[in-house]
């Protein structure tokens, strides 16, 4: 079967509710994807920032293949070992006094999971968010993005107890938070909103707004955790450390797991019935997720991702230099925007075509966020196409 093929039976018996381009990948490795014709691709987009450690790295292959063949699935009726040294590998790498852990099955989960646990904590009824975030498609995350072209059509379902503030507008955060306020949900750097960071000091004056007035800080880690921006999490580039994290993504290195990350007191408030999930916390997913911290903090990728990520933005800065249709070269750590307006597209059609996978977010903004273990020359093949792109 070619790709053509899985278009037409892809169009016959699925929703028509993605975007795709029209190839269809047959086997990968490392940074490198295949596609069933057998044309060779540099992958930048891993899975959107899910692929940390690549296509097909052995020792990822092997845990999955080898806790397959001893337990897949057993659900949270039972004690399950690989949930439990999961949830201690995951303490491993939070700052105190974050260390609980809930398993889930996707980011989306993980911030329902999240803005759940915040109401009924608190006790209260509203949420402050912002605009241009993202935080799923679930009815409630759908209520908490800011951004109507997701929202629009789904109305009825979402939520009017959302108060929503522009990103890094500190006056209007100051106001928002009150003593209704349950929760502020909040991304370290904006992904789908065009890869646009946090201020410093709108974190942390959003950090002291709800240590004074009883609200709790979520910190949406789906996309800028487990070592995309530099750092373990995206917060820790601000100095603060939040109430409840939400992760998902790079967490299991391909397979499907997403994961609230709180406080032993906040914790507490999720008694049995209040919340769960039939698939999370799997002993599946969880061996793979543990086999991806184990393997990122051997092989220092977190660290990687600062240093190459740095260097790869002073040079993306350099290739852009004098293009006035490049407005900016922004982020941290592995997950970096190149801001380029309506070229942006053009770009992607452009690297397409030269066998190398980029993304377009917020319609302007060319997203990279490869595997952390990106090679020297797959870095150095992106600025020379985005050089000869510009000439």
């Amino acid at each position: 079967m070619n790709s053509k093929q899985v278009a037409e039976l892809s169009g016959y018996y699925l929703f028509q509710n993605y975007g795709r381009e029209p190839i269809c990948f047959s086997h990968g490795e490392k940074e490198y994807l295949w596609d069933l014709e057998g044309k060779k691709y540099i992958d930048y987009v891993a899975g959107i920032a899910v692929n940390c450690l690549g296509h097909g790295n052995p020792e990822l292959v092997k845990a999955i293949s080898e806790q397959a063949a001893r337990l897949i699935h057993v659900s949270n009726l039972y004690l399950v070992k690989e949930q439990a040294d999961l949830a201690e590998a995951v303490a491993s790498i939070v700052p105190a006094p974050l260390g609980k852990s809930l398993f889930c099955n996707s980011g989306a989960e993980a911030n329902e999971g999240a803005l759940k646990l915040a109401v009924k904590h608190t006790g209260r009824s509203r949420i402050v968010s912002c605009h241009n975030s993202f935080h799923g498609r679930t009815s409630v995350t759908l209520s908490v993005t800011g951004r109507e072209v997701y929202q629009k059509g789904f109305e009825p379902l979402l939520s009017k107890n959302v108060d929503f503030v522009h990103f890094n507008s500190v006056e209007e955060i100051k106001s928002a938070v009150t003593k209704d306020t349950a929760a502020v949900i909040v991304e370290p750097v904006q992904g789908e909103g065009g890869l646009v960071p946090a201020t410093d000091e709108y974190f942390r004056t959003i950090r002291d707004l709800c240590t004074d007035r009883g609200a709790l800080m979520i910190v949406d880690e789906v996309q800028t955790g487990m070592g995309r921006t530099g750092k373990w999490f995206g917060f820790q580039n601000y100095g603060i450390v939040p109430d409840i994290i939400s992760l998902a993504k790079a967490l299991g290195g391909g397979v499907p797991i997403g994961a609230v990350i709180s406080t032993p007191e906040i914790a507490k408030t999720f008694t049995p019935g209040s919340h769960g999930t039939t698939f999370g916390g799997n002993p599946l997913v969880c061996a793979a997720a543990n086999t991806v911290i184990g393997i990122m903090k051997r092989d220092k990728l977190v660290e990687r991702s600062a240093e190459v990520g740095g260097k790869w933005k002073l040079e993306l800065r350099s290739v852009t230099s004098g293009h006035h249709e490049v407005a900016d070269v922004r982020g941290s750590g592995l997950m970096l925007g190149i801001e380029m307006g309506d070229m942006a597209k053009e770009f992607q059609k452009y690297a397409l075509k030269e066998g190398l996978l980029v993304n377009v977010c917020a319609g302007r903004v060319v997203r990279l966020v490869p595997p952390l273990i990106i090679s020297r020359s797959s870095i150095e093949r992106l600025n020379q196409a985005l050089g000869d792109f510009l000439r």
